[in-house]
Protein backbone atom coordinates (compact mmCIF):
# COMPACT_ATOMS: atom_id res chain seq x y z
CA UNK A 1 0.00 0.00 0.00
CA UNK A 2 1.54 3.41 -1.04
CA UNK A 3 1.64 6.45 1.26
CA UNK A 4 -1.30 8.20 -0.46
CA UNK A 5 -3.59 5.14 -0.11
CA UNK A 6 -2.56 4.68 3.53
CA UNK A 7 -3.22 8.40 4.20
CA UNK A 8 -6.68 8.18 2.61
CA UNK A 9 -7.50 5.11 4.71
CA UNK A 10 -6.52 6.88 7.96
CA UNK A 11 -8.63 9.91 6.99
CA UNK A 12 -11.64 7.65 6.23
CA UNK A 13 -11.42 5.77 9.52
CA UNK A 14 -11.03 9.03 11.44
CA UNK A 15 -14.09 10.50 9.69
CA UNK A 16 -16.16 7.41 10.50
CA UNK A 17 -15.12 7.57 14.16
CA UNK A 18 -16.02 11.26 14.33
CA UNK A 19 -19.47 10.54 12.86
CA UNK A 20 -20.06 7.71 15.34
CA UNK A 21 -19.04 9.89 18.29
CA UNK A 22 -21.29 12.70 17.05
CA UNK A 23 -24.25 10.34 16.65
CA UNK A 24 -23.59 8.81 20.07
CA UNK A 25 -23.51 12.24 21.72
CA UNK A 26 -26.65 13.35 19.86
CA UNK A 27 -28.52 10.21 20.94
CA UNK A 28 -27.54 10.76 24.58
CA UNK A 29 -28.71 14.38 24.47
CA UNK A 30 -32.06 13.34 23.02
CA UNK A 31 -32.72 10.65 25.62
CA UNK A 32 -31.12 12.22 28.68
CA UNK A 33 -33.66 12.63 31.51
CA UNK A 34 -34.37 16.28 32.40
CA UNK A 35 -34.13 15.27 36.08
CA UNK A 36 -33.64 12.19 38.24
CA UNK A 37 -36.39 10.51 40.24
CA UNK A 38 -36.12 8.14 43.19
CA UNK A 39 -39.44 6.47 42.37
CA UNK A 40 -39.17 3.04 40.77
CA UNK A 41 -41.52 4.03 37.96
CA UNK A 42 -42.97 7.31 36.70
CA UNK A 43 -44.84 8.87 33.82
CA UNK A 44 -46.04 12.31 32.75
CA UNK A 45 -48.57 12.76 29.98
CA UNK A 46 -51.00 15.19 28.43
CA UNK A 47 -54.45 14.25 29.75
CA UNK A 48 -56.20 15.26 26.51
CA UNK A 49 -54.03 13.67 23.81
CA UNK A 50 -52.36 10.98 25.91
CA UNK A 51 -48.94 12.04 24.60
CA UNK A 52 -46.15 10.91 26.95
CA UNK A 53 -43.82 13.73 28.02
CA UNK A 54 -41.62 11.81 30.48
CA UNK A 55 -41.20 8.14 31.31
CA UNK A 56 -39.25 5.88 33.63
CA UNK A 57 -39.89 2.12 33.67
CA UNK A 58 -43.51 2.80 32.72
CA UNK A 59 -44.32 -0.83 31.87
CA UNK A 60 -42.78 -2.39 34.99
CA UNK A 61 -45.41 -4.34 36.93
CA UNK A 62 -45.66 -3.05 40.48
CA UNK A 63 -48.18 -3.08 43.35
CA UNK A 64 -50.28 0.12 43.17
CA UNK A 65 -51.67 0.20 46.73
CA UNK A 66 -54.72 2.50 46.97
CA UNK A 67 -54.19 3.96 43.50
CA UNK A 68 -56.29 0.88 42.69
CA UNK A 69 -59.30 2.93 43.78
CA UNK A 70 -59.07 5.04 40.61
CA UNK A 71 -60.72 2.11 38.85
CA UNK A 72 -63.36 1.88 41.61
CA UNK A 73 -64.11 5.58 41.13
CA UNK A 74 -64.20 5.22 37.33
CA UNK A 75 -66.80 2.46 37.47
CA UNK A 76 -68.81 4.46 40.00
CA UNK A 77 -68.78 7.54 37.76
CA UNK A 78 -69.81 5.53 34.71
CA UNK A 79 -72.72 4.03 36.63
CA UNK A 80 -73.73 7.47 37.93
CA UNK A 81 -73.77 8.82 34.38
CA UNK A 82 -75.87 5.90 33.15
CA UNK A 83 -78.34 6.26 36.05
CA UNK A 84 -77.61 2.81 37.45
CA UNK A 85 -76.73 4.37 40.81
CA UNK A 86 -77.52 7.75 42.38
CA UNK A 87 -75.72 9.96 44.88
CA UNK A 88 -78.55 9.68 47.39
CA UNK A 89 -78.62 5.87 47.25
CA UNK A 90 -78.73 4.32 50.72
CA UNK A 91 -75.94 1.74 50.93
CA UNK A 92 -76.10 -1.09 53.47
CA UNK A 93 -72.65 -1.74 54.94
CA UNK A 94 -71.69 -5.42 55.11
CA UNK A 95 -69.52 -7.21 57.68
CA UNK A 96 -67.05 -7.79 54.84
CA UNK A 97 -66.68 -4.02 54.36
CA UNK A 98 -66.41 -3.43 58.12
CA UNK A 99 -63.42 -5.74 58.57
CA UNK A 100 -61.30 -4.46 55.67
CA UNK A 101 -58.73 -2.80 57.90
CA UNK A 102 -56.00 -0.47 56.73
CA UNK A 103 -57.11 3.05 55.92
CA UNK A 104 -60.81 3.32 56.86
CA UNK A 105 -63.62 5.46 58.26
CA UNK A 106 -64.74 2.73 60.69
CA UNK A 107 -68.07 1.83 59.14
CA UNK A 108 -70.22 -0.59 61.14
CA UNK A 109 -71.84 -3.68 59.65
CA UNK A 110 -75.54 -2.98 59.27
CA UNK A 111 -75.26 0.79 59.14
CA UNK A 112 -76.58 2.73 56.17
CA UNK A 113 -74.50 5.29 54.32
CA UNK A 114 -75.43 7.49 51.38
CA UNK A 115 -73.37 6.88 48.29
CA UNK A 116 -72.18 10.50 48.18
CA UNK A 117 -70.44 10.13 51.56
CA UNK A 118 -68.83 6.85 50.52
CA UNK A 119 -67.30 8.65 47.53
CA UNK A 120 -65.95 11.34 49.86
CA UNK A 121 -64.41 8.67 52.10
CA UNK A 122 -62.74 6.95 49.13
CA UNK A 123 -61.43 10.14 47.52
CA UNK A 124 -60.17 11.88 50.66
CA UNK A 125 -59.16 9.23 53.19
CA UNK A 126 -58.78 6.35 50.70
CA UNK A 127 -61.05 4.33 53.00
CA UNK A 128 -60.97 0.60 52.30
CA UNK A 129 -64.26 -0.06 54.08
CA UNK A 130 -66.00 2.62 52.01
CA UNK A 131 -64.50 1.27 48.75
CA UNK A 132 -65.79 -2.24 49.50
CA UNK A 133 -69.24 -0.96 50.52
CA UNK A 134 -69.40 1.01 47.28
CA UNK A 135 -68.27 -1.99 45.19
CA UNK A 136 -70.80 -4.33 46.80
CA UNK A 137 -73.59 -1.82 46.22
CA UNK A 138 -72.69 -1.52 42.54
CA UNK A 139 -72.19 -5.20 41.70
CA UNK A 140 -73.77 -7.18 44.55
CA UNK A 141 -70.52 -8.84 45.58
CA UNK A 142 -66.87 -7.91 45.71
CA UNK A 143 -65.89 -10.81 43.42
CA UNK A 144 -68.24 -9.65 40.67
CA UNK A 145 -67.02 -6.08 41.04
CA UNK A 146 -63.34 -7.05 40.82
CA UNK A 147 -64.10 -8.98 37.63
CA UNK A 148 -65.68 -5.84 36.26
CA UNK A 149 -62.53 -3.91 37.20
CA UNK A 150 -60.42 -6.33 35.20
CA UNK A 151 -62.82 -6.28 32.26
CA UNK A 152 -62.74 -2.48 32.18
CA UNK A 153 -58.96 -2.54 32.38
CA UNK A 154 -58.83 -4.71 29.25
CA UNK A 155 -61.20 -2.35 27.43
CA UNK A 156 -58.87 0.55 28.22
CA UNK A 157 -55.80 -1.33 26.95
CA UNK A 158 -54.29 -1.86 30.41
CA UNK A 159 -52.47 -5.00 29.26
CA UNK A 160 -50.15 -5.28 32.27
CA UNK A 161 -52.79 -4.93 34.97
CA UNK A 162 -54.49 -7.54 37.12
CA UNK A 163 -56.72 -6.56 40.03
CA UNK A 164 -57.38 -8.94 42.91
CA UNK A 165 -59.36 -6.54 45.13
CA UNK A 166 -60.99 -3.10 45.19
CA UNK A 167 -58.73 -1.64 47.88
CA UNK A 168 -55.11 -2.14 46.87
CA UNK A 169 -54.34 -4.16 49.99
CA UNK A 170 -51.31 -6.42 49.40
CA UNK A 171 -51.71 -9.44 47.13
CA UNK A 172 -48.80 -10.85 45.08
CA UNK A 173 -51.01 -10.99 41.96
CA UNK A 174 -52.42 -7.47 42.34
CA UNK A 175 -50.18 -5.56 39.93
CA UNK A 176 -50.26 -2.75 37.40
CA UNK A 177 -47.91 -0.23 35.77
CA UNK A 178 -47.46 3.53 35.69
CA UNK A 179 -48.59 3.52 32.06
CA UNK A 180 -51.75 1.53 32.78
CA UNK A 181 -52.57 3.81 35.72
CA UNK A 182 -52.29 6.78 33.36
CA UNK A 183 -54.87 5.17 31.06
CA UNK A 184 -57.51 4.74 33.76
CA UNK A 185 -56.69 8.18 35.16
CA UNK A 186 -57.33 9.79 31.76
CA UNK A 187 -60.64 7.96 31.55
CA UNK A 188 -61.68 9.06 35.04
CA UNK A 189 -60.91 12.71 34.25
CA UNK A 190 -63.40 12.58 31.38
CA UNK A 191 -66.04 12.78 34.14
CA UNK A 192 -65.88 16.39 35.40
CA UNK A 193 -68.15 15.53 38.34
CA UNK A 194 -65.33 13.55 39.97
CA UNK A 195 -63.60 16.82 40.88
CA UNK A 196 -66.47 17.56 43.28
CA UNK A 197 -64.80 15.02 45.58
CA UNK A 198 -61.16 14.92 44.48
CA UNK A 199 -60.64 18.64 45.12
CA UNK A 200 -62.10 18.73 48.64
CA UNK A 201 -59.33 19.30 51.15
CA UNK A 202 -61.30 18.65 54.36
CA UNK A 203 -64.85 17.67 55.26
CA UNK A 204 -66.84 15.66 57.82
CA UNK A 205 -69.13 12.64 57.54
CA UNK A 206 -71.21 10.84 60.16
CA UNK A 207 -70.68 7.10 60.64
CA UNK A 208 -72.07 4.31 62.79
CA UNK A 209 -75.54 2.80 63.05
CA UNK A 210 -76.71 5.81 65.03
CA UNK A 211 -74.61 8.34 63.06
CA UNK A 212 -73.21 9.48 66.39
CA UNK A 213 -69.54 9.51 65.34
CA UNK A 214 -68.02 12.29 63.23
CA UNK A 215 -65.14 11.37 60.94
CA UNK A 216 -63.11 14.36 59.75
CA UNK A 217 -61.69 13.55 56.32
CA UNK A 218 -58.48 15.24 55.22
CA UNK A 219 -57.36 14.70 51.65
CA UNK A 220 -54.30 12.43 51.55
CA UNK A 221 -53.24 14.20 48.32
CA UNK A 222 -51.36 17.24 49.67
CA UNK A 223 -51.05 18.72 46.18
CA UNK A 224 -54.72 19.71 46.33
CA UNK A 225 -53.78 22.32 48.93
CA UNK A 226 -50.36 23.50 47.79
CA UNK A 227 -49.96 22.99 44.03
CA UNK A 228 -51.45 25.47 41.56
CA UNK A 229 -54.13 23.84 39.40
CA UNK A 230 -54.10 20.46 41.19
CA UNK A 231 -57.44 18.65 40.78
CA UNK A 232 -56.72 14.99 41.65
CA UNK A 233 -56.10 12.11 41.85
CA UNK A 234 -55.10 9.39 44.34
CA UNK A 235 -52.40 8.41 46.81
CA UNK A 236 -51.28 4.91 47.72
CA UNK A 237 -49.10 3.32 50.40
CA UNK A 238 -48.27 -0.21 51.52
CA UNK A 239 -44.97 -1.77 52.58
CA UNK A 240 -44.78 -3.62 49.25
CA UNK A 241 -45.85 -0.74 47.03
CA UNK A 242 -43.96 2.06 48.73
CA UNK A 243 -45.21 5.63 48.45
CA UNK A 244 -47.32 6.16 45.32
CA UNK A 245 -49.23 9.04 43.78
CA UNK A 246 -51.30 9.59 40.65
CA UNK A 247 -51.69 13.37 40.32
CA UNK A 248 -53.50 15.64 37.91
CA UNK A 249 -53.43 19.40 37.39
CA UNK A 250 -54.75 21.94 34.91
CA UNK A 251 -53.44 25.38 34.01
CA UNK A 252 -55.09 27.24 31.17
CA UNK A 253 -55.86 24.73 28.43
CA UNK A 254 -53.16 22.26 29.48
CA UNK A 255 -54.17 19.26 31.62
CA UNK A 256 -51.44 16.91 32.86
CA UNK A 257 -51.34 13.56 34.63
CA UNK A 258 -48.32 12.26 36.52
CA UNK A 259 -47.83 8.89 38.17
CA UNK A 260 -45.04 7.88 40.55
CA UNK A 261 -44.80 4.36 41.97
CA UNK A 262 -42.47 2.93 44.60
CA UNK A 263 -41.26 6.18 46.14
CA UNK A 264 -39.04 5.85 49.25
CA UNK A 265 -40.90 8.45 51.36
CA UNK A 266 -44.20 10.30 51.46
CA UNK A 267 -42.45 13.60 50.77
CA UNK A 268 -40.67 12.16 47.75
CA UNK A 269 -43.89 11.16 46.00
CA UNK A 270 -45.19 14.73 46.31
CA UNK A 271 -41.92 16.48 45.43
CA UNK A 272 -41.31 14.21 42.43
CA UNK A 273 -44.89 14.64 41.20
CA UNK A 274 -44.35 18.41 41.39
CA UNK A 275 -41.13 18.02 39.37
CA UNK A 276 -43.00 16.14 36.67
CA UNK A 277 -45.91 18.57 36.53
CA UNK A 278 -43.60 21.61 36.63
CA UNK A 279 -41.64 20.19 33.70
CA UNK A 280 -44.83 19.75 31.68
CA UNK A 281 -46.24 23.21 32.38
CA UNK A 282 -42.86 24.88 31.72
CA UNK A 283 -42.29 23.24 28.35
CA UNK A 284 -45.67 22.55 26.74
CA UNK A 285 -48.95 24.19 25.92
CA UNK A 286 -52.25 22.90 24.63
CA UNK A 287 -53.81 24.44 21.52
CA UNK A 288 -57.61 23.91 21.44
CA UNK A 289 -58.88 22.79 18.04
CA UNK A 290 -62.56 22.01 18.62
CA UNK A 291 -65.07 21.16 21.32
CA UNK A 292 -67.24 18.07 21.47
CA UNK A 293 -70.59 18.61 19.68
CA UNK A 294 -69.36 21.89 18.14
CA UNK A 295 -71.13 22.40 14.78
CA UNK A 296 -68.51 22.32 12.04
CA UNK A 297 -70.79 22.44 9.00
CA UNK A 298 -74.36 21.92 7.78
CA UNK A 299 -74.73 19.57 4.84
CA UNK A 300 -77.66 18.53 2.68
CA UNK A 301 -79.57 15.29 3.21
CA UNK A 302 -80.98 13.28 0.33
CA UNK A 303 -83.98 10.91 0.71
CA UNK A 304 -84.50 11.91 4.35
CA UNK A 305 -87.36 13.34 6.35
CA UNK A 306 -85.33 16.51 6.72
CA UNK A 307 -83.14 18.41 4.29
CA UNK A 308 -80.19 19.50 6.42
CA UNK A 309 -78.04 17.91 9.13
CA UNK A 310 -75.52 19.48 11.49
CA UNK A 311 -72.11 17.85 11.38
CA UNK A 312 -70.31 18.11 14.73
CA UNK A 313 -66.94 17.22 16.26
CA UNK A 314 -67.04 13.78 17.87
CA UNK A 315 -64.89 14.86 20.83
CA UNK A 316 -62.88 17.66 22.38
CA UNK A 317 -59.57 17.93 20.60
CA UNK A 318 -56.40 19.86 21.39
CA UNK A 319 -52.89 19.72 20.02
CA UNK A 320 -49.96 19.51 22.39
CA UNK A 321 -47.09 21.72 21.25
CA UNK A 322 -43.75 22.69 22.71
CA UNK A 323 -43.59 26.28 23.82
CA UNK A 324 -41.95 28.30 21.06
CA UNK A 325 -42.99 25.94 18.25
CA UNK A 326 -45.12 27.14 15.36
CA UNK A 327 -48.81 27.60 16.20
CA UNK A 328 -49.87 27.88 12.55
CA UNK A 329 -52.11 24.85 12.21
CA UNK A 330 -53.87 24.14 8.91
CA UNK A 331 -57.36 22.62 9.12
CA UNK A 332 -58.72 20.62 6.22
CA UNK A 333 -62.39 19.64 6.53
CA UNK A 334 -63.20 16.48 4.59
CA UNK A 335 -66.97 16.03 4.11
CA UNK A 336 -69.29 15.02 1.27
CA UNK A 337 -71.57 17.69 -0.22
CA UNK A 338 -74.59 15.65 0.84
CA UNK A 339 -75.45 12.38 2.58
CA UNK A 340 -78.24 9.88 2.11
CA UNK A 341 -80.76 8.95 4.79
CA UNK A 342 -81.20 6.86 6.85
CA UNK A 343 -78.33 7.44 9.26
CA UNK A 344 -77.83 7.30 13.03
CA UNK A 345 -76.91 9.96 15.55
CA UNK A 346 -73.14 10.09 15.91
CA UNK A 347 -72.48 8.39 12.55
CA UNK A 348 -69.14 9.36 11.05
CA UNK A 349 -69.18 11.10 7.67
CA UNK A 350 -65.92 13.01 7.63
CA UNK A 351 -62.81 14.29 9.38
CA UNK A 352 -60.84 17.39 10.22
CA UNK A 353 -57.23 16.83 9.16
CA UNK A 354 -54.70 18.97 11.03
CA UNK A 355 -51.32 19.89 9.59
CA UNK A 356 -48.34 21.85 10.85
CA UNK A 357 -45.84 22.95 8.21
CA UNK A 358 -47.45 20.53 5.77
CA UNK A 359 -47.09 17.53 8.11
CA UNK A 360 -50.19 15.80 9.45
CA UNK A 361 -50.38 16.11 13.23
CA UNK A 362 -53.88 14.90 14.02
CA UNK A 363 -57.43 14.01 12.93
CA UNK A 364 -60.86 14.61 14.43
CA UNK A 365 -63.92 12.57 13.45
CA UNK A 366 -66.95 14.51 12.20
CA UNK A 367 -70.32 12.94 13.00
CA UNK A 368 -74.04 13.66 12.67
CA UNK A 369 -75.65 15.65 15.47
CA UNK A 370 -78.93 13.73 15.13
CA UNK A 371 -80.15 10.62 13.33
CA UNK A 372 -82.65 10.71 10.47
CA UNK A 373 -84.99 8.13 8.95
CA UNK A 374 -85.54 7.66 5.25
CA UNK A 375 -88.44 9.70 3.91
CA UNK A 376 -91.70 7.88 3.22
CA UNK A 377 -93.85 8.54 0.15
CA UNK A 378 -96.00 10.88 2.25
CA UNK A 379 -92.90 12.73 3.44
CA UNK A 380 -91.69 13.12 -0.14
CA UNK A 381 -95.11 14.42 -1.20
CA UNK A 382 -95.03 17.03 1.59
CA UNK A 383 -91.54 18.11 0.54
CA UNK A 384 -92.55 18.54 -3.11
CA UNK A 385 -95.71 20.40 -2.13
CA UNK A 386 -93.81 22.75 0.18
CA UNK A 387 -91.22 23.40 -2.52
CA UNK A 388 -93.91 24.07 -5.15
CA UNK A 389 -95.86 26.47 -2.92
CA UNK A 390 -92.67 28.27 -1.95
CA UNK A 391 -91.65 28.75 -5.58
CA UNK A 392 -95.10 29.93 -6.60
CA UNK A 393 -95.14 32.89 -4.19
Amino acid sequence: MNKLARYRRVISITAILLILVTLSNHSYAETEEPFKLEAKSAILLDAITGEILFEKNIHEKLPPASITKIMVLLIAMEDLDSGKIKLDDKVQVSSNAERMGGSQVYLEAGETQILDDLLKAVCLRSANDAAVALAEHISGSIDVFVQRMNDRAKELGMTNTHFKNATGLPDPEHLTTAYDISLMSRELLKHPKIHDWLTIYMTDIKVGKNKDVTQTLVNTNKLIRDYQGANGLKTGLTNDAGHCLAASAKRGNLSLISVVLGGPTSNSRFSESKKLLDFGFANYESLPICRKDEVVKKIKVSKGKGNIVNIVAESDYSLLIRKGDSREIEKEIILPEKINAPYEKGQKFGEIVLKNNGKEVGRVNLVTEEGMNKASIIDMFKKVTTMFLGNSK
